[in-house]
């Protein structure tokens, strides 16, 4: 590593700070107690970070008090997404192990059992492996928590013949062995106080200043740690002379702009100037001397001033929003926000700020249920209920995706509501949901007027590979509304699911899609994505170089994001509502007027109304058209019962095996090649909810089949035992026969609900010369109105040639031919991973 200079990079910073936990003393499970001044710590080294000007609009994100899967969860999506400088921070409580080998960082939920127990905790080397795997060239850790100079040692350790640790840099708040002090309610722990102080000095910080000048003045103040020993902050980096990293770049003493004659400009820095320097001269008679000097010129351009004061007035701490939004319009909200804190709606005459503004995202599906019917636990939160922790804490405004979000609280809330929704009239954005399709694909699609059902049809049955990719519609309205459209032409939700493409679990947003796709140049060329619109200019950063071009197509029937500004109003939550209520208007008024409308239009955002034009159209990247179809607007009802359907499509499965024990199995029985080995490597697929069975197909007449394992749920020993004791027959087989039962058979099962369904077929071939004619074809309309997908799989080459039997009975069910060819058992297993909830999900 040399001097690394991140500016301009795709960068992430992750501020993550625990000042609320679950269990505290004096309850014996308990950490020690609750942290509030890291409260501080967020918001303090989150200001400093932004005003640094190395990470952009974005790229930082605070986590308050998150879980371990939270926190992880976040970590995972850092380390993918940065390709810059990927910075951690975390401040919270902390724990060695008893040989001091281990450093736990204690999230929301943490514990500590007898017997060194600790739930709740993610450990140091955790972090590290997670970091270690980062596609970030550069990585610099801070802690500031008890023992945060053991890390040092827990890094020496790490077990890395790769070589990837040592892209990682570590500043510490203390040395080894040493807890710190809580601090209090009002002002940020000592450490984190003085990084960002010198972070947000302005100028460049290279971390070595930053180490040095956090190391002096931490001296100076003579910070203590527990039992009065001296608090000295601890670094573990290459040698500063060659190798540093830039944390901050940014202005010491920004200029006055002067605009013309015009005073609307500079106005209101003039009287911002002007009240400071009253204030430094009222202080003259109070404080003794103060040096003032006011400066004032003027001349044909206009005014410039000039203030220098010795001794100014501290800024307040600001009142701070915290605003809930969709997992899809987080990083634009951000943008927003982050604009908003520094302009000047923003800032006092005196040159302070009047309020922050702190965005987070949750679950969509999960913050409508919360506000509808869990807001008791919200303000009293329960180890089994406890939306603090789900979600994050009580909002004072919430960004939802679309206006029916709303009443579909409305319509959920029940006598004892604690949170009271004040939405806008209308939204102040707009964006449709899309099919982004690769370019090479698009031919394939028209750009309007089909139904998002025919759009995702014709493409998956258009030559080549193609696949469309969905995110969680449970998360992020985007996917739902997608959802909504995908279900709406009368096809039952089991059979649409089956047209998306699901590699294990769906991406929790369309930024995380998009993101993901990159990873494999194979997957980006041949992916459609259904994400808003906007995502198509705003959402790329995670991957400038290597992302596939898309074409945006609009589909007729899916409603368009729609985001609305709700003031939520608590109970008891009154002691600062006049002050707090001039704060959310005051960001209302700047978002939905023309700076905010300015930002949203660098995002990719559309009008709310009228003809629903870009806000920036100049900057419409390509692959997007300027006048967008109407879609109608988001029906609650619609959403709500697209999302259970969904539910049930994705809950508990049903699988049928059908295991081709005829006489000429023999040779293909033993082994984890062999028949039974197959399908015992599919079992991890299948969870203790779903319902699956194993015939033995045999037999020609009357009965075609015996049973090997009820159809039920089972434990996967138990189903084990059942396929080892499984015996080849001296019989033939009559495929065609065995099918059709267990068509019937599942069918019957599926009557009262759109659970996913699947019938696998495996056998050697040899008896296909019984399914074919009039028997082929009756087996192949029975598939095709089932509604069941039957995957084909034959243990011989050329099975699944164009015309075959298992071919066409598979496509006829929307199923899939596999044989010798083929990868055979990863693919299976994933078939049966998609209808099971196992291990797989």
């Amino acid at each position: 590593m040399s001097r690394f200079d991140p500016r301009g990079r795709v960068n992430r910073a992750l501020v993550v700070g625990v000042s609320e936990y679950d269990h505290t003393a004096p309850d014996p499970q308990g950490v020690t107690g609750q942290l509030p001044a890291v409260r501080h710590n967020r918001t303090g080294l989150e200001d400093a970070l932004h005003r640094g000007a190395v990470f952009g609009a974005g790229e930082v994100r605070v986590l308050a008090s998150p879980t371990p899967d939270d926190f992880t969860g976040a970590l995972r999506r850092a380390c993918r997404e940065a390709r810059g400088l990927l910075l951690l921070y975390f401040a919270g409580h902390a724990v060695t192990s008893t040989s001091g080998n281990e450093l736990h960082l204690q999230m929301r939920t943490a514990r500590v059992l007898t017997g060194h127990g600790l739930p709740g905790s993610v450990s140091f080397s955790q972090v590290l492996g997670e970091l270690a795997e980062s596609r970030a060239e550069q990585v610099v850790v801070m802690l500031d928590c008890c023992y945060a100079g053991n890390a040092a040692g827990i890094w020496h350790r790490f077990d890395d013949p790769k070589r990837k640790k040592h892209k990682i840099l570590l500043l510490m708040s203390v040395q080894p062995n040493r807890c710190i002090l809580g601090g209090d309610a009002d002002a940020p722990t000592p450490f984190t106080r003085e990084v960002a102080h010198v972070l947000g000095a302005g100028g460049e910080v290279w971390l070595s200043g930053l180490y040095g000048a956090v190391k002096k003045r931490m001296a100076e103040a003579k910070y203590k740690a527990e039992d009065n020993d001296p608090q000295r902050p601890q670094a573990l980096a290459p040698p500063w002379d060659s190798d540093d990293v830039l944390l901050a770049a940014g202005p010491l003493n920004p200029p006055v702009p002067v605009d013309g004659p015009g005073p609307s400009r500079w106005s209101a820095r003039l009287r911002r100037a002007l009240g400071a320097a009253r204030k430094a001269l009222g202080r003259l008679g109070r404080t003794g001397p103060a040096a003032v000097l006011v400066l004032l010129a003027t001349g044909a351009a206009g005014y410039g001033l000039m203030v220098l004061i010795d001794d100014p007035a501290p800024c307040r701490p600001p009142l701070e929003l915290r605003v809930l939004t969709d997992p899809d319009l987080e990083p634009a909200m951000r943008a927003a926000a982050d604009a908003y804190l520094g302009s000047d709606a923003n800032t006092t005459g005196d040159g302070c700020r009047h309020g922050g503004v702190t965005v987070y995202s949750a679950g969509a599906s999960g913050v409508v249920t919360a506000l509808g019917k869990r807001t008791d636990a919200w303000q009293q939160p329960r180890e089994d209920d406890n939306p603090q922790r789900d979600i994050g804490p009580q909002p004072d405004v919430w960004i939802p995706g679309s206006r029916a979000d709303v009443r579909r609280v409305t319509a959920a809330q029940e006598d004892r509501v604690f949170a009271r929704l004040e939405p806008d009239t209308g939204p102040f954005a707009y964006s449709p949901v899309v099919l982004a399709v690769p370019e090479g694909l698009d031919g394939a699609v028209e750009r309007t007027g089909r139904t998002l059902s025919q759009l995702v049809t014709g493409l998956v049955k258009a030559p080549g590979e193609a696949e469309v990719r969905r995110p969680d519609p449970e998360s992020a309205d985007a996917a739902l509304l997608a959802t909504v459209g995908l279900y709406g032409d009368g096809a039952d939700a089991a059979t649409a699911e089956r047209l998306i493409a699901r590699p294990g679990r769906p991406e929790p947003s369309a930024v995380g899609l998009l993101c993901s796709l990159p990873d494999t140049d194979a997957v980006d060329d041949r992916s459609a994505a259904l994400v808003p619109e906007f995502l198509l200019r705003s959402g790329v950063g995670c991957h400038p170089a290597t992302r596939a071009p898309r074409t945006a197509v609009y589909p007729e029937d899916v409603p368009g994001l729609e985001p609305t500004f709700v003031r939520v109003r608590w109970e008891d939550g009154d002691r600062d509502a006049g002050a707090r209520d001039e704060e959310v208007d005051r960001f209302r008024s700047w978002l939905t007027g023309d700076e905010g409308r300015g930002v949203l239009g660098e995002q990719g955002f559309r009008s709310a109304g009228g003809e629903r034009r870009l806000l920036d159209a100049e900057a419409a990247p390509r692959g997007l058209l300027d006048d967008v179809p109407p879609a109608d607007a988001a029906d609650p009802s619609e959403m709500d019962t697209a999302l259970e359907r969904y539910g049930n499509a994705h809950g508990p499965g049903r699988v049928l095996f059908l295991l081709d024990s005829s006489g000429s199995m023999a040779g293909l029985w033993d082994g984890p090649s062999g028949g039974p080995g197959i399908l015992k490597q599919t079992l991890p697929g299948l969870g203790g909810e779903d319902e699956y069975g194993v015939w033995a197909v045999h037999g020609l007449g009357g009965r075609t089949h015996t049973g090997l394992l009820d159809f039920g749920t089972h434990a996967r020993r138990e189903a084990e035992r059942a396929l080892d004791a499984a015996r080849v027959r001296d019989a033939e087989a009559d495929p065609s026969a065995a099918l059709l039962d267990a068509l019937d058979f599942m069918r019957e099962r599926a009557a009262a609900d759109e659970r996913p369904q699947l019938i696998v077929y495996l056998t050697d071939g040899e008896d296909d010369n019984r399914l074919a004619g009039a028997a082929r074809d009756e087996v192949v309309e029975r598939a095709r109105t089932s509604g069941v997908p039957v995957v084909m799989v034959t243990l011989n080459s050329g099975a699944c040639d164009r015309d075959r039997p298992g071919t066409l009975v598979a496509e006829a069910g929307r199923g899939r031919c596999l044989d010798a060819g083929d990868d055979l058992v990863p693919a299976l297993r994933d078939e049966v991973a998609r209808t099971g909830t196992g291990e797989d999900r």
